[in-house]
């Protein structure tokens, strides 16, 4: 496993993750932000990458409709996830991450059919290209997050990945062990990112370590199930900003580096 973070597509990025000793860079393309920017800056992308040895470890984009109403894939929203799947694989990387939104218009079963065809519309086309699929577990215009959908969805499509971060599942008032037990097994990715909740409610998302999951649990269980993908840190809260914010991601890779072995 190697440990790599979410950040901004710059040179001063991959500066910053080289010189933290990380891996990878993640990037993620999400509903607002311009997906032209990002595609004509490939070339930029590799260049930097190569230059400071940090790979191009996920590329995502969360939060947008890409089914309508009937049940139809949006072909605006297809064509422009096309697109990142190519730049993924412009850019050497094997992993692109999206969701699915529910529609209330149609039945439960009906949402799941739509999410089955849309997914392997996406493997179909990402396959050749060596990038594979995964589904991220946030709950941010995605149904596809837990079961009864994994097992309904990544049940019928067997080469559709997970990509699995504990703090959805926590807040969730899930079993983030439970599902790992089940699942890990189809995690691509994984995200890093820390969860702190009082009298049941969300608190915080303070730096991996200081929080409530049990990570070290956490790392025996991807071990016990061979995952060998990437642990993305996610810088995620509002109270961990500015030098607070770049000691907190500090002390959260000196914290899953005991782990890394």
């Amino acid at each position: 496993m190697k440990l790599g973070i979410i950040a901004d597509y710059t040179e001063k990025s991959f500066q910053i993750a080289k010189d933290k000793g990380l891996a990878f860079m993640e990037f993620c393309i999400n509903i607002g932000h311009s997906i032209e920017q990002f595609l004509s800056s490939i070339d930029d992308i590799n260049r930097w990458s190569h230059d400071y040895n940090v790979k191009v470890g996920s590329v995502g984009r969360w939060g947008s409709d890409r089914i309508d109403t009937q049940g139809k894939i949006i072909q605006e929203e297809l064509q422009l996830t096309y697109q990142l799947i190519d730049a993924t694989a412009a850019l050497g990387c094997s992993n692109f991450v999206c969701g699915c939104n529910y529609r209330d218009e149609l039945s439960y079963f009906e949402n799941c059919a739509a999410a089955i065809n849309y997914f392997t519309t996406l493997i179909e086309y990402a396959a050749p290209k060596g990038v594979k699929i995964s589904v991220y577990n946030c709950r941010w215009n995605n149904f596809v997050h837990s079961d009864p959908a994994w097992t309904l969805i990544h049940g019928h499509v067997k080469e559709l990945g997970i990509k699995y971060d504990p703090s959805h599942c926590y807040y969730a008032g899930g079993n983030y062990l439970e599902e790992m037990k089940q699942w890990a097994h189809r995690f691509y990715h994984v995200h890093v990112k820390g969860s702190l909740a009082i009298g049941g409610k969300r608190y915080d998302d303070p730096p991996a370590g200081l929080d409530q999951t049990n990570w070290g649990v956490f790392m025996a269980i991807l071990y016990a199930e061979k995952y060998k993908g990437g642990l993305s840190i996610e810088p995620h809260s509002s109270n961990w900003q500015g030098e607070l914010g770049e000691k907190g991601v500090d002390f959260t890779i000196k914290y899953m580096q005991q782990f890394l072995l």
